[in-house]
């Protein structure tokens, strides 16, 4: 926890970019009948009766300091497609950075070693050779600022039935350009020090001799 929130503190460095990772999926759901459309005075309606469309998985990019985010929508959730999404991180989000010093939680595909089972030894050396991990102690995922970009876009783009995948990713690309477009960014507050009076209780107890 300390180590995440001490990297939380530090200052913008563009050779040295903080970026938070994480993922959720979305439930594609077709509409069985047409919705009644908006009227004056009146919601727009839905039938009860829908039709499931398979489930995508969404991966969030986020960089607080650099007031930007990008979303990946994918088919699956597996190592490889965490490996893929690594290579996108250092080769055409931030190609010119010396280092990313990456924060995500301890799911199991995000394991380094993926990158060996999808690209050859020397390729996957130098991915992770531009990466710093920074992994979230367990039941602290809450400490990753993506799940913030993630509650965004939830209530902003995906709190309603979307039928499939190509309606899907463009809903969110628009989502994403507005957002990087406002400059949008993330007021977070809770310090170290904040941790040591308030989670007290997660700290050893040492007695003085």
């Amino acid at each position: 926890m300390e180590d995440i929130l001490y990297l939380y503190e530090q200052p913008r460095d563009p050779d040295y970019p903080m970026v938070c990772f994480d993922e959720t999926s979305k439930q594609l759901v077709k509409e069985t009948r047409e919705p009644i459309p908006l009227k004056s005075g009146k919601a727009q309606r839905y039938d009860y009766e829908y039709e499931r469309n398979g489930v995508r998985n969404i991966f969030m990019f986020s960089a607080p300091l650099e007031n930007f985010r990008h979303v990946e929508v994918t088919e699956h959730r597996k190592k490889s497609d965490w490996a893929t999404m690594m290579k996108k991180l250092v080769d055409e989000l931030f190609p010119t950075a010396k280092k990313i010093r990456l924060v995500e939680d301890n799911l199991n595909t995000h394991d380094p070693s993926s990158l060996y089972e999808v690209f050859k030894p020397k390729e996957a050396r130098r991915i992770l050779n531009k990466i710093e991990f920074h992994f979230t102690p367990k039941h602290g995922s809450w400490l990753d600022m993506a799940e913030i970009e993630l509650s965004v876009l939830n209530k902003q783009c995906l709190s309603r039935r979307i039928g499939d995948e190509s309606i899907l990713k463009s809903e969110i690309q628009a989502w994403e350009q507005k957002r990087n477009a406002a400059k949008k960014t993330i007021d977070w507050q809770f310090t170290n020090k904040d941790a040591r009076t308030k989670l007290k209780k997660l700290y050893p107890s040492i007695k003085s001799c």
